[in-house]
């Protein structure tokens, strides 16, 4: 099992960051019928291991017997019917999904299932909680219309059903459903509550730590406290005992746009981009998310460039961004900000070089 999974904080109590926010959630459960949630909070900030020990802390160990299901849903859309079909994760007070996975059938996914759970509330035995929750994960992702049926059921099944909405930012989620969530922000945690977690796993794992090298795992972590757990392992399984010159490895999809950022660099035709564009496709088949390939290979090429083309290249990748959150195909979107960035770099070299 990795770190990452085998030191996450199984209760509220046993938090090393956002101690504060735990016990504050402690309190809500204990004093009162807890609300509807939203967490937001970048990647890696702890939003899920705070969310997994709030349900234990509601409904105890019965929460950590989960089955995985594929789900398939036959929805009636008006004139049509809809077949979706997501993965769930359930156990038998609570359900998780990621709506956003079906795309922009995601309204009608938002609907069925919240009216699936409340059609199955559990029995309030022995002053056990009598709702279900339902926690959605990416909901910044959601389509505007999955928002506004989300905000109607909220309302509808409130007596039977809790929501904990999960999200890394506040600002892409509706008013409407903000206005019916207890707001709970996660802060990134700081590069020395990182190393005090690292100092925590090393005393667990017994290993022997050179003065000064949490600090420098953390420092490559970029605030994120998963992102350190599986650097500090990685160090672990390259080179043990650790020394003090030990390299911490980037990671490989980030040396892997750091070559599609020197390989843009070197050369500016339809030849190469084609070449580029099967790179991107790599990443994206990877599961690794289309606005952070951009957010790199962006912040790659201003290292490389010069200060007078750095604010056009950083118009143009804001530009391809906001098309990429309305569009529905990614690669479309990178490609054509490649194919921008080559031109600009091109006109640039003719004119300065001739």
């Amino acid at each position: 099992m990795l770190w990452v999974d085998k030191y996450r904080p199984k209760t509220l109590d046993k938090a090393l960051v956002h101690e504060d926010v735990a016990q504050n959630l402690k309190k809500l459960v204990t004093e009162q019928d807890c609300p509807h949630l939203l967490f937001y909070g970048p990647p890696g900030s702890g939003k899920k291991t705070l969310i997994m020990a709030l349900l234990r802390q509601i409904f105890g160990p019965a929460a950590d017997k989960v089955k995985v299901e594929n789900k398939a849903w036959k929805i009636d859309a008006g004139t049509r019917t809809i077949d979706v079909e997501l993965t769930t994760l359930s156990s038998t007070h609570h359900v998780e999904l990621n709506p956003s996975d079906a795309g922009f059938q995601d309204r009608y996914v938002v609907q069925e299932i919240i009216k699936e759970m409340a059609r199955n509330r559990p029995i309030d035995m022995k002053g056990r909680k009598g709702f279900k929750v339902l926690v959605l994960n990416e909901v910044d992702k959601l389509s505007k219309e999955a928002q506004h049926s989300l905000r109607r059921t909220m309302e509808k099944y409130s007596a039977s059903c809790r929501l904990i909405l999960c999200s890394n930012s506040s600002s892409k989620v509706t008013d409407a459903v903000r206005s019916r969530c207890l707001n709970v922000r996660i802060n990134a945690p700081t590069e020395e509550q990182i190393a005090k977690v690292l100092e925590f796993i090393a005393k667990k794992e017994g290993l022997q730590v050179p003065p000064g090298f949490y600090d420098r795992v953390a420092a490559k972590s970029n605030r994120s406290l998963r992102r350190a757990i599986l650097l500090f392992e990685t160090c672990r399984v390259q080179q043990y005992p650790f020394t003090n010159n030990q390299v911490i490895p980037p990671m490989d999809w980030e040396e892997y746009i750091s070559e599609i950022a020197s390989d843009i660099m070197s050369e500016q035709s339809p030849k190469r981009l084609f070449q580029v564009r099967g790179k991107l496709y790599e990443l994206l088949s990877n599961c690794i998310p289309p606005e952070i390939v951009l957010k790199r290979l962006l912040s790659d090429l201003l290292r490389k460039l010069d200060a007078e083309l750095k604010h056009e290249v950083c118009h143009w990748a804001a530009y391809y961004e906001h098309r990429m959150v309305l569009g529905q195909k990614a690669i479309f979107h990178l490609e054509a900000f490649v194919a921008k960035f080559m031109s600009i770099y091109k006109a640039f070299l003719l004119a300065t070089f001739g």
